[in-house]
């Protein structure tokens, strides 16, 4: 510690007290560097979230890190005016102590969302105070809100109570804030102080770092508390002084009570808190009967070994021409992990993966390198066989570089909780915990706060909010510099500049405490050993006071959890095979495992490109991919998994090239084993080891640092590593050009090659579905289906495949459907009720409960009247109707729809008359009149199908744009499946299925979805011709559009996306009229009143449009012929310009009422 410093800050909030702070880390720590503080503490508000990276963050800089906390203390008398303490670790112990009681607080001592401690705690008789250092809190304090009180006598109580629980370990807090009656506060602390001889210290309430920073802080409480930053009646709890002052300052402000500043420093001198960061401790695995951890792992890797062998090679004289290479590799890992002191973590790992597996929580075959390990898949951790593929431990566990192993699993997604909820039980609750993740405000989110506080129009924020970019890591500055107008409207507007100004002093602080998704802690003894907990009060999830990256440094060990859906959709598809009995023979069932890996149907189907639902292989790229490369076999599927990202995508062309038959030039000849099944192409890391091994001379461990040192790209380091490999590889006989040439190659493919253990687990996943796809396609699209229900896009991607893959799709069907997606036979799927817009779990439980208790519904006045009407509401019904669940009890969705509410009355009263249990049965005529459907028109198709987009989120029993085909065939020849480019604008229609806005350069641009039931292409409308029209441009409408179709180029293909721009836009009127010759309109004296046509045609005609009474102004109008026809003549009479017209479907409709349908006609 500096050899005088005047004084040390003891009181400071940062970003990680969540509520009240907007102080980083770094720059605090930077501040108090620039002002020589040697010593600095963190006092978080009843967290320590912040603790290691301010430990380390100071000790880099040079400062001396104090670790304590500004806790609630709890008022016994009135449980909403708690007490605050400054409690700091003076050792380790007192660390111990204070990790103990904040994870007691949050477990047991929760009110309103704040964890407060119990003063009983502290008592010598419960946990005492040895390592803690109190301060008493000045204002907040109960010693202070008593002195402001008046209450001279109950403050000194109190603090002869305080300093007999922190006996030489209190001190009573004196702060110069600029508070209302501080300086009475202050003297009357002095006093209290001389007179019971206790030492008074001197802080500063730090919430934010510079002066100019206090808009901004206050903005932030205003977030967090749902204040409007200029509302006069929102409590104001920070003055403009808390921000970071310098020791000159603080000594200024303190001169005449310099002991208050001297035990700032004495303090300091007494907190020498030190923690062990980077040390593993190991969770214990508990062997039975006391055997050694050591023995117990290798035999039970033995005993798996020996289980899996057989599995492997069933034939005895295989199995023993094999075994001595097994053995061999079982022996190395097995030294190896038992020497590196990880025997325990692949017990553990080992037994909860198996009790998963044994209690039917699908567990994924591997992932990452973990996947190279025998030991791993002896223990049945991972279903790999590492050899059969050529997978290294050594990329995995390096003996030549010890660092923890880290296994990631995949789950479930539905079932993973189960296996949380047995590890803590089996290692107990208090050694388990999960991992906190913190929320930061994020460049979209911080605009949309700091609008809310500004109290500015939402519309406003919501229009600014959208001009910044969607993009991963997207921030405020790169976004102003990608979005001209961000900057046009700071300069133009007050309101943005104030807001944005705001919304980047903001932008990237913590924000909310949140749970990491897959991360489990078990610790060797309790985790309030490493660090707090903490939880909501509700207690639901306990999670890790430190995030992932500080618990792991703390010394606790973590394991990855992951929930992966397509395991989920493998393990539903399973169980309706062997529901449907489609694959057991013998009493074997259907089981992945014992599938074959050489299927040629499956390879058949993945060539194709048929990969919707195969896992890795749904995008367009993949698809693409799987079509050149033409796979066959399972080595194929592993290296089109590894080769489809950054990076290794350029060695795509290689890689289809020498699989089909262009010759493979090798360097060396022993180069051919380890690359021929990539075709020569470097692709794995593992194949960079082996050539280092093979041809360099490494042992595997160091060609794994080889392999990491390359992917660093140091240069010094490369030159060394260099000069190794080409002196091995002159040894080994190659020589020099030759073996720096391929040092070179190596240590290219190297900077961007992929874990080929990782592309193995997962290859085997994907190769899983599409096996099921092929051979059991219901029950795999079913399983598909059910796993996506809430996503409408997915929903209607897996539908369109399945009627393409010759699957038969059932509507919902209140008497046969589920909740979720059922196959009927292998061919047919039933459509889930769970997957109507509007229904839910629960409603559709209910009905299924009361449908298999009580049979099947007649018509809808017995369904209201069994259903539990308070779960299965009329919104319910309305949903159900809409999209034909109802169909096989009556097919008229309208006068159902119309009913609803007499059918639930009628429910109603027949629910009353038997609760009134009456002996007279008067209301059965009601009862029976009020059975009575109301009568309705059925919908017409198109209704009919604009009601089932409400229900599906998708058209399902046809397409709006059939309705249309048979006029529009006309002027549309090509369907939106048949486009290609040509120099001249060509005619293209279809229904509007999205349309979004994108800001460009040249301003607004509207990108609209059309889709005519045969494909779906995005429209590109440029800013003229979009403003113009999009008052009409909505979802359902019918679009037609004369289009300029180009090619979009990507790199030197041909084959890439067509560009399709609008030109002009009309709507079904507009096109009518457009290629109308002349709208014909026979009729007789009976038929012909001139001022009843009058009246029809004035609304569309060329008068109405130049006042801008008919439609979309500048259109052209069609011309009306009279063919007249009495008992002696006939005649045509066109009439004249001022009642040519726009053919819209209302007037059609009105004349064809008046003069029937056969006598009007359009003449194109």
């Amino acid at each position: 510690m500096s050899t005088s410093p005047a004084f040390i800050h003891l009181r400071l909030h940062s970003e990680y007290s969540i509520v009240d702070s907007t102080i980083r880390i770094n720059e605090v720590i930077a501040k108090a560097e620039a002002d020589n503080m040697p010593a600095l503490a963190l006092t978080d508000l009843s967290n320590v979230f912040g603790l290691v990276k301010f430990y380390q963050s100071a000790r880099k800089s040079g400062i001396k890190p104090i670790l304590g906390c500004d806790v609630w203390i709890t008022n016994e008398a009135d449980r909403n005016k708690p007490i605050r303490l400054i409690l700091l670790c003076q050792s380790y112990t007192g660390y111990l102590l204070l990790s103990r009681l904040l994870s007691r607080a949050y477990r047991e001592n929760q009110h309103h969302g704040r964890a407060e401690i119990k003063e009983a705690w502290l008592h010598p008789d419960e946990w005492g105070t040895d390592g803690l250092i109190a301060l008493s809190g000045a204002r907040f304090g109960n010693i202070g809100q008593s002195i402001l009180q008046n209450n001279l006598l109950q403050a000194e109580i109190l603090t002869q109570n305080w300093a007999n629980l922190f006996p030489e370990r209190f001190y009573i807090e004196i702060q110069r804030d600029g508070y209302a009656n501080e300086a009475v506060l202050v003297q009357n602390s002095l006093i209290l102080a001389s007179k019971l001889n206790l030492p008074v210290v001197a802080t500063q309430s730090i919430q934010y770092l510079n002066p100019e920073d206090y808009r901004a802080h206050e903005a932030r409480v205003c977030i967090a508390e749902g204040y409007v930053l200029d509302d006069r009646r929102r409590p104001r709890n920070f003055t403009e002084q808390q921000y970071f002052k310098t020791q000159s300052e603080i000594a200024e402000l303190f001169a005449d009570i310099p002991s208050a500043l001297m035990n700032s420093v004495e303090i300091a001198k007494r907190c020498n808190l030190s923690l062990e960061l980077g040390v593993n401790r190991l969770p214990l695995f508990p062997t039975p009967d006391n055997e050694s951890l050591e023995h117990y792992f290798r035999t039970q890797a033995l005993m798996g070994l020996d289980n899996r062998i057989h599995q492997l090679f069933p034939d005895s004289e295989e199995r023993n021409q094999q075994l001595p290479k097994y053995q061999a590799r079982l022996d190395f890992e097995v030294n190896t992990i038992i020497q590196m002191g990880f025997a325990g973590y692949f017990l553990i790992v080992a037994d909860f993966i198996n009790w998963a597996k044994q209690n039917n929580v699908p567990v994924g075959p591997g992932r990452g390198s973990g996947a190279g390990s025998l030991v791993a898949y002896s223990l049945s951790i991972t279903d790999l066989d590492p050899l059969r593929y050529d997978l290294l431990f050594e990329r995995f566990l390096n003996p030549e570089r010890v660092s923890m192993p880290d296994f990631d699993i995949d789950f479930c997604q539905d079932r993973r909780e189960l296996v949380i909820e047995y590890v803590k039980q089996r290692y107990g609750t208090e050694s388990v915990s999960q991992i906190v993740t913190f929320g930061t405000m994020a460049a979209k989110a911080v605009i949309r706060d700091i609008g809310r506080v500004l109290d500015l129009p939402y519309n406003f924020v919501d229009q600014l909010a959208k001009l910044i970019p969607f993009e991963l890591g997207m921030t405020l500055k790169k976004a102003r510099e990608i979005e001209p107008q961000l900057n046009q409207r700071a300069n133009d507007e007050e309101d943005v500049r104030n807001l944005l100004e705001l919304a980047e002093s903001l932008e990237g602080i913590t924000r909310n405490v949140g749970m990491h998704a897959g991360g489990v802690l078990i610790a060797s003894g309790k985790i309030t050993d490493f660090c707090p907990i903490y939880c909501t009060e509700s207690a639901d999830s306990v999670v890790s006071q430190l995030d992932k990256d500080d618990v792991e440094k703390i010394g606790l060990v973590k394991f990855d959890f992951l929930g992966l859906r397509t395991l989920t959709i493998l393990d539903r598809a399973v169980a309706y095979i062997r529901q449907n009995n489609s694959a057991q023979t013998e009493n074997t069932p259907f089981s992945l495992a014992k599938i074959p890996l050489n299927d040629t149907a499956t390879y058949a189907l993945m060539r194709q490109g048929n990969a919707i639902g195969v896992f890795q292989f749904e995008s367009r790229g993949m698809k693409d991919l799987l079509q050149k490369a033409k796979p066959d076999c399972f080595e194929d599927i592993i290296a089109l998994v590894a080769l489809y990202r950054p990076g290794p995508m350029d060695l795509i062309p290689d890689f289809i090239e020498h699989k089909h038959g262009k010759q493979i030039e090798y360097l060396d000849p022993r180069l051919e084993p380890i690359l021929s099944p990539t075709y020569g192409v470097m692709i794995y890391q593992e194949q960079v080891m082996q050539i280092a091994q093979v041809i360099g001379g490494y042992s595997l461990g160091s060609a794994d640092l080889l392999r990491r040192a390359m992917g660093k790209k140091k240069v010094e380091e490369m030159a060394q590593q260099r000069d190794i490999f080409v002196a091995g590889a002159v040894g080994n006989g190659l020589n020099q050009d030759k073996a720096t040439e391929l040092f070179g190659l190596m240590e290219k493919f190297a900077g961007y090659g992929f874990n080929k253990s990782h592309a193995a687990a997962y290859a085997l996943i994907a190769y899983q579905t599409a096996y099921l796809k092929t051979h059991f396609p219901a029950e795999f699209m079913a399983a598909c289906l059910s796993a996506d229900m809430d996503d409408t896009d997915k929903v209607h991607i897996f539908i369109e495949d399945s009627i393409a893959n010759g699957l038969t799709m059932l509507p919902p069907d209140i008497n046969h459907s589920d909740y979720r997606f059922v196959p009927v036979d292998n061919k047919t799927i039933r459509y889930g009720m769970g997957a109507v817009k509007g229904t839910g779990e629960s409603a559709i439980s209910a009905i299924m409960n009361d449908r298999n208790k009580s049979g099947l519904y007649p018509d809808l006045f017995d369904f209201c009247n069994r259903v539990d009407r308070r779960i299965v509401n009329r919104r319910v019904m309305e949903s159900l109707i809409r999209v034909g669940a109802f169909d096989p009890i009556n097919t008229n969705r309208a006068s159902l729809l119309a009913s609803i509410g007499i059918a639930i009355e009628s429910a109603e009263q027949m629910s009353s008359a038997a609760s009134q249990a009456t002996l007279f049965n008067e209301g059965g005529n009601n009862t029976l009149l009020l059975s009575q459907l109301n009568d309705a028109t059925p919908w017409s198709d198109r209704e009919k199908l604009h009601n089932e987009k409400l229900g599906f989120g998708f058209y399902f029993s046809g397409h709006p744009f059939d309705t249309y085909t048979l006029e529009l065939q006309k002027f549309i020849r090509t369907r939106l499946d048949r486009l290609v480019p040509q120099r001249e604008p060509q005619w293209i229609a279809g229904i509007i299925y999205a349309v979004r806005v994108q800001m460009t350069k040249r301003g607004r641009m509207g990108v609209v979805s059309l889709d005519d039931g045969k494909a779906r292409i995005e429209l590109v409308v440029f800013n003229e011709l979009f403003d113009a029209n999009r008052d009409w441009l909505k979802e359902d409408q019918l679009l037609v559009v004369e289009a300029k179709i180009n090619q979009r180029e990507y790199g030197n293909e041909n084959d890439g996306e067509l560009r399709i721009t609008a030109e002009k836009l009309y709507d079904l009127a507009g096109i009518r009229t457009r290629f109308a010759k002349q709208m014909r309109i026979r009729c007789d004296p009976a038929s012909l009143q001139i001022q009843k046509l009058r009246t029809l045609l004035a609304p569309y005609s060329h008068q109405a449009q130049k006042s801008g009474l008919s439609g979309r102004n500048n259109q052209s109008l069609c011309p009306v012929t009279l063919i007249y026809h009495n008992e002696s003549a006939n005649g045509e009479l066109e009439l004249g310009n001022d009642w040519r017209v726009n053919l819209h479907d209302d007037l059609l409709q009105s004349l064809r009422t008046c003069f029937k349908p056969e006598n009007v006609e359009i003449i194109y």
